[in-house]
Formats: C-alpha cells, sequence, structure tokens
C-alpha cells in the first residue's frame, strides 16, 4: 500500500524556518511525483510544489518560491520540504501526495493523489 506520513509542523514566528518531513512507504521517490499541497481554513487546497520522479525538476507555487525548497533521500524513503522567511499567510495544513505527475506537458496541474490524503501537518506562523 502507498502510504505518506507528514510530521515536523508546529508553531514558528514569521521570519523563521521549518522543515517539513513526508515519509513514505510502499514505493519509492522513483516510482511516483511527490507534491506537496497546504489548506488554510476556509480556503480549497493549493499546489506548494512539486518534484518530479523522472528528472527531478522540481516547481514551485508563486507564493513560495525563492522561500520553499523541495528534495527527495530515496535512502531514507522521505521527501522534505524546506520552508524559510515564513509569513502568517503560510499558516495551513500542509500535505505530502504521491502523484503519477507533477506537469502535462510543460504545465504544472493540480494532480490527483494516487492514494488519497494523509492527515498532514499543521505549521501555524505567528507575527
Amino acid at each position: 500500500d502507498v502510504e505518506l506520513v507528514e510530521s515536523g509542523g508546529g508553531p514558528v514566528q514569521a521570519g523563521g524556518s521549518l522543515r517539513l518531513s513526508c515519509a513514505i512507504s510502499g514505493f519509492t521517490s522513483e516510482d511516483y511525483s511527490i507534491g506537496w499541497f497546504r489548506q488554510a481554513p476556509g480556503n480549497e487546497r493549493e499546489r506548494v510544489s512539486c518534484i518530479d520522479n523522472s528528472d527531478g525538476k522540481t516547481w514551485y507555487a508563486d507564493s513560495v518560491k525563492g522561500r520553499f525548497a523541495v528534495n527527495s533521500d530515496n535512502s531514507k524513503s522521505a521527501v522534505y520540504l524546506q520552508m524559510s522567511s515564513l509569513k502568517p499567510e503560510d499558516t495551513a495544513a500542509y500535505y505530502c501526495a504521491a502523484l503519477l505527475m507533477c506537469t502535462v506537458g510543460n504545465d504544472w496541474i493540480m494532480a490527483t493523489p494516487v492514494d488519497g490524503w494523509g492527515q498532514g501537518a499543521q505549521v501555524t506562523v505567528f507575527s
């Protein structure tokens, strides 16, 4: 079974950093692309980042570009989202998901997870 578990969330002061971890089992990061998403109360879930399993190419939402970085560690069966210069508007529940692809052609898509959503990791940025 495909399973992903997020961890590393918590409260952080604006301007600070956090690293979220996505522990994967039942597959490797070479099998599926891994996307990071977030959802704030009252808002729809949105894309944050994606790392393509075929070539390691990464994608970022404009709102986090230059502040967030995604990388995978196949030896640890984990994918990480390093978040820096955090802002209160980054407050949300963050989810990782296994995806068949990050893109269609050159377009980053809002792909459907292969096996649903995990419990997420809450990130709260206070000013």
